[in-house]
């Protein structure tokens, strides 16, 4: 039925968080797991082959990719893998409170529909103590690291949160945490490697989906708590500061997302992405729709 998928790039403390919380809490425990390791240097790829009998693991090791697929291309890598007609991605730096994933199968409706859990979150960039589809704690609230995460603290919590509240919002949060058809992922093409390694192409995804007629839901009945990017930021390493990979790639795909949609994006109420009509499209779209003056 559904197919759980994480890419990872030296992450290797949280992984080890993340895969036992999917395989101890999901619903469906025993779901086909892809793991798809790019790049790794800190012994990711040694442990998954430790565990990969222990957590009945799919994994794809690539020791030296040049240039790096990054988060959404490793995305396109574990999809390509997937049998079955629905996959739920996920990200290194997740951890899944109790049956996540049949709480998202149960809001699913069908082709070109996506859901997406309920998010919380450290509150390590300072963010307002809620925005659309997440909770931010304080650090002493559940932890904030891998070393000091409250993991029995947060399931409670979850728990009763998602039994006290029943909210859906039209939103989707990028590179994980959402379920959606084997089929729609291939009809849209996935990530564009445009983007790699890291940033802007969720929204440049979301985009796409949306004027292809794709219907988004986040849900407070499904939670995950996400670390807030270790994979991509690397804080850990660097003092909690985002590291220079990740700096220069938000730096180079906003002129990317630029050149490709003419404009810079869009949010909604729900801090979702608005839909762009590209300039490479727009003419076509304006002479179909009598507003063209071009001819």
């Amino acid at each position: 039925m559904i197919t759980f998928c994480i890419s990872t790039y030296n992450n290797l403390e949280y992984l080890k968080l993340a895969i036992p919380s999917i395989r101890e809490n999901a619903y469906y425990n025993t779901a086909p797991f892809i793991i798809h390791a790019e790049n790794c240097t800190d012994g990711t790829n040694e442990w998954l082959e430790q565990v990969k009998d222990q957590h009945n693991l799919e994994i794809y090791i690539e020791p030296e990719v040049i240039p790096a697929r990054g988060i959404g291309g490793g995305m396109n890598f574990c999809a390509d893998k997937v049998k079955t007609d629905k996959i739920i991605f996920l990200q290194s730096d997740f951890y899944v409170a109790r049956d996540f994933d049949i709480k998202l199968l149960n809001e699913y409706k069908g082709s070109k529909h996506i859901v997406s859990s309920w998010r919380m979150q450290p509150n390590i960039f300072n963010n307002p103590p809620h925005k659309p589809g997440n909770l931010f704690f304080d650090l002493n609230t559940f932890g904030g690291y891998y070393d000091d995460f409250n993991d029995k603290l947060f399931l409670e919590y979850a728990d009763e949160f998602s039994e006290l509240n029943d909210h859906q919002i039209r939103r989707c949060e990028g590179a994980g945490g959402f379920i959606i058809s084997r089929e729609d992922w291939d009809y849209i093409g996935g990530n564009d490697s445009l983007f790699a390694p890291t940033s802007w192409d969720d929204m440049d995804l979301f985009i796409r989906m949306q004027n292809e007629g794709f219907d988004f839901t986040q849900t407070t009945k499904s939670v995950i708590w996400h670390f807030a990017g270790r994979g991509s930021h690397r804080l850990e390493e660097n003092n909690g500061q985002s590291c220079e990979r990740q700096k220069q790639a938000e730096q180079a795909n906003a002129l990317k997302f630029y050149n490709k949609w003419g404009q810079m994006p869009q949010f909604d109420e729900n801090d979702f992405i608005k839909p762009i009509i590209s300039n490479k499209n727009k003419m076509i779209y304006d002479i179909l729709n009598n507003t063209s003056n071009y001819i």
